[in-house]
C-alpha cells in the first residue's frame, strides 16, 4: 500500500526534475537566443538610423526647394505686374502666408493698394446678421450701397460692399477718404483689420485662405467664406484665391467643385510654401494681364503647378 511519504517523495522528485530541466534548457538555449535578440536589436537600430537620415535629407531638400523658389522669384516675376494695382484680403489664421504673398506680388512690381485681414467675427453665425445693419449706414459719396445684394445674408452684402470699396469702378474709383471710412466702420466693431493708407482702385484682389474651421459652426463658416469669394470675384471682378487644400470645407476645394465659380476665380492650393506664393504671383499675372482663369497647385482640380509661360 502506497503511503503518504511515498507521495511526498514522488512529488518532490517531479519538481526537482522540472527544475533541473529548466536550468539545463536555459543554459543550452541562452547563448543562441541572446545572440539572436542582440542581432535583431542591432539591425533595428541600423534601420532606424537610416530612416532618420532619410527624413533629415527630405527636410533639407524641402528647405533647399524653398530657398530656390525664393531666389529665383526676382528673375521669374520681375516687372510682370509693374504698374498694376492689387488688393490683398486675408482670411483668419493666414498671417504668415499673407506676408509671403505680398512679398512676391511686390517682387513682381505690383502696387498693393490695401491689405485687409478679416477677423473671425465677420464669419460668426451669431453676429453675421449685424453686418446688414452696418452696411445700411455705410453709403459714401463714391461708394454707393445701392448695388449690394438686398437679402438677409450679412456676409454676402458686406462682401459685395468690400468689393466696391477695394476695386476699380466706372467711371471713377472710390476716393481714398471713402475707402478709409468704410474700412474703419468695419474695423471698429472687430470685423476686420487693415493697415493705414489703404486706397481703392485695385484691378484685382488676392484672397489668402487657410485651413477651414473645425468647430460646431465649421460648415456655416466655410459656406460664408465661399460666399465672400463669390462676391469678390463676381461678374468681371478679378479674384485669385491662394489657399491650402487641406481640411473638409476648405475654400479652394469649394471653388473648384462649383461649376460656375471654377470658371470665374483662379486658385492656388499650396500657398503655405514659398513655391505656392511664387505661383500666386504668377497666377495673378495670368488673371490681370492675360485675363485668364486657371486652377494651379498640387491637389485635385489643379490643371498644372503653375501657369504656362505667356506667348
Amino acid at each position: 500500500m502506497i503511503n503518504f511519504r511515498y507521495h511526498v517523495v514522488s512529488l518532490t522528485a517531479v519538481f526537482l526534475a522540472l527544475a533541473i530541466g529548466l536550468v539545463v534548457g536555459t543554459a543550452a538555449l541562452n547563448g543562441p537566443v541572446s545572440e539572436n535578440l542582440r542581432n535583431n536589436l542591432e539591425a533595428l537600430n541600423k534601420d532606424n538610423n537610416v530612416r532618420r537620415e532619410q527624413v533629415n535629407q527630405l527636410n533639407e531638400s524641402v528647405n533647399r526647394s524653398q530657398e530656390f523658389a525664393s531666389q529665383i522669384a526676382p528673375g521669374l516675376l520681375g516687372g510682370k505686374l509693374a504698374g498694376r494695382k492689387i488688393a490683398v484680403v486675408a482670411l483668419p489664421g493666414t498671417e504668415d502666408h499673407t506676408e509671403g504673398v505680398v512679398k512676391m506680388l511686390t517682387v513682381a512690381g505690383a502696387t498693393i493698394t490695401a491689405r485687409v485681414r478679416m477677423e473671425d467675427k465677420f464669419f460668426d453665425p451669431k453676429t453675421v446678421n449685424d453686418l446688414l445693419f452696418l452696411v445700411d449706414e455705410l453709403s459714401q459719396p463714391s461708394i454707393s450701397t445701392a448695388n449690394v445684394p438686398l437679402n438677409s445674408d450679412g456676409v454676402e452684402t458686406a462682401s459685395a460692399l468690400l468689393a466696391l470699396t477695394l476695386l476699380q469702378a466706372t467711371p471713377t474709383s472710390p476716393t481714398a477718404e471713402d475707402v478709409t471710412a468704410v474700412l474703419a466702420a468695419f474695423a471698429q466693431p472687430g470685423y476686420l483689420t487693415t493697415e493705414d493708407g489703404a486706397t481703392g482702385g485695385a484691378e484685382a484682389i488676392v484672397l489668402v485662405s487657410g485651413v477651414p474651421a473645425t468647430d460646431n459652426e465649421a460648415a456655416k463658416k466655410s459656406r460664408y467664406a465661399l460666399t465672400m469669394a463669390e462676391q469678390l470675384g463676381k461678374d468681371t471682378r478679378m479674384l485669385v484665391v491662394a489657399g491650402d487644400n487641406a481640411g473638409e470645407g476648405n475654400l479652394v476645394s469649394g471653388i473648384r467643385n462649383d461649376p460656375t465659380l471654377v470658371k470665374q476665380i483662379s486658385t492656388v492650393d499650396n500657398v503655405s510654401t514659398v513655391q505656392g506664393q511664387v505661383a500666386t504671383a504668377l497666377v495673378t499675372v495670368e488673371r490681370v494681364v492675360q485675363n485668364k482663369v486657371g486652377q494651379y497647385g498640387l491637389a485635385t482640380g489643379a490643371t498644372s503647378i503653375v501657369p504656362s509661360a505667356a506667348p
